[in-house]
């Protein structure tokens, strides 16, 4: 099974993600980032959230922690 980190690396573009990273310094964060998280989010842990909840969570911990609260 995929973890949350997983997922989110593969969103990002990125072999692995670390709780400190911020969200704006990955190379492919744009709009079409944040509709991925929100898929994602609705999808796999049945949420609904907007693109400045994703964006005011700031770091892939407050990611994780929005996601799964």
């Amino acid at each position: 099974m995929e973890t949350l980190n997983q997922k989110l690396a593969g969103i990002l573009e990125v072999e692995e993600v670390y709780d400190d990273q911020l969200l704006e310094s990955f190379e492919c964060w744009d709009s079409l980032t944040l509709l991925s998280i929100i898929a994602l989010a609705s999808k796999d842990y049945h949420r609904e959230f907007n693109a400045d909840q994703i964006r005011d969570s700031r770091t892939i911990k407050g990611l994780c922690d929005l996601l799964t609260k």
